[in-house]
């Protein structure tokens, strides 16, 4: 039993819905009103106990099973509902080696400890006289009662030793303290607390996980305006967001973050009710934060105030990111860096400058309705950069001219594709009044690759095998079957589309599977296609949740006789793909009949909607037996 169907099997659906859906039995089955979107009328949420899935036959449309409610839910990606639901159920992924659990056991007493420390920061803010002056900066900043308590803030007293004494009383040892990033050591001996009279922000991981503390002075003279914890075993500056663990839903949800540069920024933003705003702490923005990112959406927008988007500024980052070390310093935007980021990852990132003089918090104080004009206002990198070096320059000179195409056509040869570096190298030309063929001149040449000689393939290999699979009862049986043969050969999902819509169907999407493991093979199928970096195959294996690469394997080799350049194969899966629809939109009908008598007997308007859907769904049904009958007759007449 893979680690998936471990966990199924011991997690209930019902009560892991319940918690948050008030259900109530129908048949077999149990529906309630859908926690994704309101309804108070009809119960179009409809929890299957067989299967161990669910449906939103309403304004979702949307299924799965318990993980993806999970992720629904919590905004999880696969992998955070993967590993939370084991922790629930007491399903151990993998056996950790020894190192491991010594590791996770220290993991576990240094978040111990720094949950401690937040409470013991938030009573110095809340509870002493020491703290008024700190209370009084964050309430004159805008801050209210409710979002201090909310992202937990605190006070670090201006003291050399007031957290050291008050943890070691507790049995804490000074090595735990030092390890946690709470206390320094003194060369001479002894030890002293790092964060002395600072506002402390708590900083987690996306798993809301405590990793440690971001500090801003109170003294104006102050050397470092802001510190962070020190690099320690769970902090670690260049994988951590901060506000991402209460970002994420709202990213999920409008398919966009927005990157601003500090902690006020990100509180501001989240009280004024613009919850997917995150920020990195003092340093460039890295892959790693990325792809953090891209697991929720691909749409990403850098906020940055004048200065940092500036002239200047972008002349500076267009080669170098600047590393910051104990010294807190401004991160400085890197346009080059960001487009190979945003090339390699399939990402959409976009540029958008504030108001001179303001940043994040200042705007929505003064207009919060400014800030979704300024978030839609965003360009792409190389658009801003070839506007910000345009600003303020005497375009008919022809050295300036060439200057800002010399900055800027090395980050359009840089973009992957051809049709958007066409497009600003006539952006490029029509901004400095040149001609484009000028521009292609100047444009840096790439080397053409070498070409790989293709290997022989053995006869053996180009065996022609097809499982039979028109007799399966099992739905997750086709699932399995369809993405064994996907994961070894995505280049397949290509001619499906194109059959299916041949069909007058829809395109394959994650939503034709029910179960979360099988989506994530597919979703990570599909993502192989768009990188060059490995072989498709190789690519979605190396990028699969550890847990789910046995159950790969598991697919792969009931599939390893099968032939890609088969016809008979091909047929195989898009006939697969055909059932399973027609089994789910049969499933759907039979519910919806149901749903539909209950809104009729209720006088409810959604009676009209679900007829609609039974129109819609009948006309599938027909578009996919014509399509069935066509391959049966097609497997008599080669029989």
């Amino acid at each position: 039993m893979s680690n998936v169907d471990e966990i199924k099997s011991r997690l209930d659906i019902v009560d892991l819905v319940s918690e948050s859906v008030k259900l109530r039995r129908s048949g077999k089955n149990y529906t309630g009103f859908c926690p994704f979107h309101s309804n108070t009328k009809t119960p179009a949420f409809v929890v299957f106990p067989d299967s161990g899935t669910w449906r939103c036959f309403g304004q979702c449309a949307e299924g799965g099973d318990i993980f993806k409610f999970a992720m629904k839910k919590e905004g999880w990606d696969f992998r955070e509902a993967l590993g939370n639901l084991a922790e629930r159920a007491g399903v151990q992924l993998r056996a950790p080696d020894p190192n491991e659990a010594a590791q996770k056991e220290e993991h576990s007493l240094l978040r111990s400890l720094l949950d401690e420390a937040v409470t013991f920061y938030q009573h110095q803010l809340l509870q002493s006289a020491a703290g008024k002056q700190a209370l009084k900066y964050l309430t004159e900043r805008g801050l209210t009662e409710k979002t201090i308590e909310n992202f937990a803030l605190g006070y670090a007293p201006d003291e050399w030793d007031s957290l050291f004494k008050h943890f070691t009383e507790k049995g804490y040892s000074s090595a735990n303290l030092v390890d946690a990033g709470l206390v320094s050591e003194r060369e001479q001996g002894g030890f002293y607390d790092r964060f002395r009279h600072r506002v402390l922000f708590p900083i987690r991981d996306e798993r809301g996980r405590m990793a440690g503390f971001g500090a801003r002075a109170l003294r104006k003279d102050e050397r470092a305006k802001y510190l962070n914890s020190v690099q320690s075993a769970v902090f670690d500056k260049s994988q951590l967001l901060y506000g991402l663990d209460k970002a994420r839903q709202a990213i999920r949800k409008e398919d966009q973050a927005v990157v601003v540069e500090g902690y006020m920024d990100v509180i501001a933003l989240h009280q004024a009710g613009f919850e997917n705003a995150i920020s990195q702490m003092g340093t460039a923005l890295t892959e790693a934060h990325l792809r953090k990112i891209k697991r929720m959406t691909r749409r990403i927008v850098l906020a940055l105030d004048a200065d940092a988007a500036g002239n200047q500024a972008t002349m500076r980052g267009l080669d170098v990111a600047r590393r910051t070390l104990e010294r807190e310093a401004d991160p400085v935007f890197n346009p080059r860096g960001l487009l190979r980021n945003e090339g390699r990852l399939q990402a959409d990132i976009r540029v958008t400058t504030l108001p001179e003089g303001m940043d994040p918090d200042e705007v929505v104080q003064q207009d919060a309705s400014l800030w979704p004009k300024l978030v839609a206002a965003a360009k792409p990198i190389v658009e801003h950069v070839m506007l910000s070096l345009a600003a303020d320059r005497d375009l008919d000179d022809p050295k300036e001219k060439t200057a800002i195409a010399e900055q800027v056509l090395p980050l359009i040869a840089d973009i992957p594709s051809a049709v958007e570096r066409d497009s600003f190298t006539q952006q490029l030309a029509r901004l400095l009044k040149v001609s484009e063929s000028s521009l292609m001149e100047m444009r840096p040449r790439k080397r053409r690759p070498r070409r790989r000689v293709a290997k022989p393939v053995d006869e053996a290999e180009a065996q022609e095998s097809t499982r039979p699979i028109l007799g399966q009862d099992n739905t997750r049986g086709l699932e399995a079957h369809f993405i064994g043969i996907v994961i070894r050969h995505p280049e397949l999902i290509y001619r499906v589309d194109r059959a299916l819509q041949e069909h007058g169907l829809e395109r394959l999407s994650s939503a034709d599977f029910e179960h979360s493991d099988l989506q994530e093979m597919f979703r990570m199928s599909l993502e192989s296609l768009e990188q060059h970096r490995l072989e498709p195959a190789n690519f979605a294996l190396e990028n699969l949740p550890l847990p789910l690469v046995d159950r790969a394997y598991e697919l792969l080799n009931d599939n390893q006789s099968l032939d890609p350049r088969g016809e008979r194969v091909f047929e195989d899966l898009l006939r697969t793909i055909l059932q399973i629809r027609r089994r789910r939109t049969t499933r759907s009908s039979e519910q919806i009949r149901f749903l539909q008598e209950g809104a009729q007997e209720d006088g409810d308007a959604k009676a009209g909607e679900y007829t609609q859907v039974m129109v819609k769904n009948t006309k599938t049904l027909q578009l996919l037996d014509k399509a069935l009958r066509l391959f049966l007759n097609r497997s008599v007449s080669q029989n």
